[in-house]
């Protein structure tokens, strides 16, 4: 009698290492966007020396990766939908390799703009492609783990581009390192064309819900213009896009640009001992991803881990503003507050996915991410806009030098937008993590 290819431990030891291979290669893929993310923060003066930019020409050049990064979410959640995580990933890290290559050798800002517009096309369609695979190969109970250890990993980039890159550049410059990332991001590109498949199905396994013990979800049965549109469409999939738009959108821009001038204009700081802030900022992040992901999934609940972290994100801008603090353990711990609090964000993936029919849970998860990057890119120039309007024309080395009360007018706008987080958290429709069927979807 033959083995039911389902109960076949063979197949069952071969779908856990399979599908861990590909959590691996695409896990490094993400490290890598994180690292493009962030980076420019440690080297904003060598870009402003290079390139002889004023602060809000730096946050435009910077913030060039969330203008093509916002862009491309939405058919990243397509790409992902239709042609799978394989194709979409190769070619993403192909692109930005050549775009971070292109990057560390530009002589001029329009290439510099270039590099950057090549990176930001090249990683968009990255973490979409991560997160429709994690729906491929792990199952729906523990989501909002699998996508909190998702984050946690990932922001394993974005310290490194902080601290150890600020080290790093003790010994090398910038533009050895953009060039070295970019040859990386290639090599995996070319791992993942060898291991990674979209879907179990595609290695010839049964799917995660069969090896459950339950029916497969049904296939994508209509035009992908109408599953899009249905998307759109869903109300309850509306609030997880404010809260990334306005909570960590600000920390990302803080974090990715500002943050180590700020210690070093304010406090007079070196580029190494700045960078260690962020750091604090960004380990607060993939420490909070990954423990807001968990307490949701333990509470069974989506919308109070989103309200309670926009609220102390609220709080953490607040802080930066109207209390005392410096160098030392204040400054890291308003700091990593920041970061924390961002870190339940993550939720927002979860409940955004749990609102839609399985099949277009990649295109969610990217129309939710589009807020993200939408409010990074606009509060990054912005917050360089903000401290232009009262800079005293102060320079340092040729580099534009702000006070402490120019940087508040970039504090202000963040709180702003955290503020404008916390109340689309309140409008999060609770799925008590499980996909909700169609006719169980209240209106908004």
């Amino acid at each position: 009698m033959p083995i039911d290819p389902i109960d076949d431990p063979i197949n069952r030891r071969r779908f856990q290492r399979l599908r861990w291979t590909i959590y691996a290669i695409l896990i490094l893929a993400y490290m890598t966007v994180y690292f493009h993310r962030m980076a420019p923060g440690v080297v904003a003066a060598d870009l402003m020396a290079a390139f002889h930019t004023s602060g809000a020409a730096l946050g435009s050049l910077a913030a060039m990766y969330y203008y093509i990064y916002t862009a491309m979410q939405i058919p990243a959640g397509v790409l992902a939908d239709t042609l799978g995580a394989r194709i979409g990933v190769a070619l993403g890290c192909l692109v930005a390799g050549v775009g971070s290559v292109l990057f560390g050798l530009a002589e001029t800002f329009e290439a510099a703009a270039a590099g950057r517009f090549l990176v930001g096309l090249g990683v968009s369609v990255v973490f979409v492609g991560l997160m429709r695979s994690n729906t491929q190969w792990f199952s729906e109970r523990y989501y909002g783990v699998i996508s909190g250890l998702t984050l946690l990993l990932g922001n394993v980039g974005s310290i490194l581009a902080a601290g150890p890159l600020a080290l790093l550049l003790h010994v090398t410059s910038w533009r050895s390192v953009f060039v070295g990332i970019g040859l990386l991001s290639v090599i995996i590109a070319v791992l993942t064309v060898l291991f990674v498949r979209s879907r179990p199905e595609d290695a010839g396994l049964p799917s995660v819900r069969e090896l459950e013990g339950l029916p497969p979800h049904p296939p994508r049965h209509q035009h992908w213009l109408l599953d899009l549109r249905g998307v759109f469409a869903t109300p309850a999939v509306w609030p997880s896009f404010f809260v990334m738009f306005g909570v960590t959108g600000s920390l990302f821009a803080f974090a990715g640009l500002w943050g180590v001038p700020l210690m070093r204009d304010v406090f007079g700081l070196d580029r190494t001992d700045a960078s260690f802030y962020t750091t604090a900022a960004l380990t607060g992040f993939a420490l909070g991803s990954f423990l807001m992901g968990s307490l949701s999934d333990h509470l069974g609940r989506r919308k109070p881990v989103m309200i309670g972290a926009s609220a102390l994100s609220v709080l953490a801008w607040l802080a930066l503003i109207l209390l005392p603090w410096g160098p030392g353990w204040t400054g890291l711990t308003l700091y990593a507050l920041l970061g924390l609090s961002a870190g339940g964000f993550v939720v927002g993936y979860a409940a955004a996915k749990e609102v839609v029919p399985p099949g277009v849970a990649g295109m969610a998860i990217a129309l939710v991410n589009t807020g993200l990057f939408l409010g990074a890119a606009i509060m990054q120039p912005a917050f360089g806009w903000a401290m232009d309007l009262t800079w005293t024309g102060t320079l340092t080395d040729g580099v534009r030098h702000y006070a402490l009360s120019d940087y508040h007018n970039g504090l202000w706008l963040s709180c702003g937008f955290a503020l404008l987080g916390l109340i689309a958290a309140l409008f999060v429709r609770e799925t008590h993590c499980r996909h909700v069927p169609r006719d169980e979807r209240p209106a908004l």
